[in-house]
């Protein structure tokens, strides 16, 4: 992963109205296996990583890396926002653009903690790197995906056809600055 430039990480605690978005720490270790090992949370984005794997492997404190977000509610761990630059090798109309992933665990779906988390992570990037476009990748099938891609302010750029389904990619432009 290509870091965002020279942002100081990890920032102060996002805050809005319902969660708190923060770096990781130790006691999201069995939130973040849970995320990763989940059949339901993998069912876009291919096979889940084995339990026992992710018990051996995964570090007392989960690995820390700027534009990596844990999203709390209430105290605990219910997901994961990740502001990244794209791959070199990835699609043309995304190299070099960050990209918006998210990860809720099953329990937080359906309440609009993702779009509420993902608004204040977008805000967030905003403010330290203005003027950068953002990019968000999802499966076509994946409706609510695409339900908060455009929510979040993202336009089509172009469906293609990988690992094994029909993919979408979204551009979000960077707000107009203020005068």
């Amino acid at each position: 992963m290509t870091e965002l430039g020279s942002v100081t990480w990890p920032p102060a605690p996002l805050t809005t109205a319902r969660l708190v978005l923060r770096a990781p720490e130790a006691r999201d270790r069995p939130a973040f296996i849970e995320l990763l090992a989940s059949p339901e949370v993998h069912t876009y984005l291919g096979a889940p990583r084995p339990r026992d794997e992710l018990e051996r492997r995964m570090p007392e404190v989960p690995e820390r890396w700027p534009g990596g977000f844990v999203v709390e509610l209430d105290g605990a761990m219910i997901g994961q926002v990740l502001l990244r630059r794209a791959p070199e090798h990835g699609r043309p109309a995304a190299e070099g653009k960050v990209d918006l992933g998210y990860l809720f665990l099953p329990r937080a779906w359906g309440s609009g903690y993702a779009a509420e988390a993902c608004a204040a992570a977008l805000g967030w990037f905003d403010g330290v790197l203005p003027g950068e476009p953002v990019v968000l990748h999802t499966q076509t099938a994946n409706i609510a995906s695409m339900r908060l891609a455009a929510k979040l302010g993202f336009t089509e750029v172009e469906r293609f056809h990988a690992w094994d389904a029909e993919q979408w990619l979204g551009l979000r432009p960077p707000p107009a600055p203020s005068a």
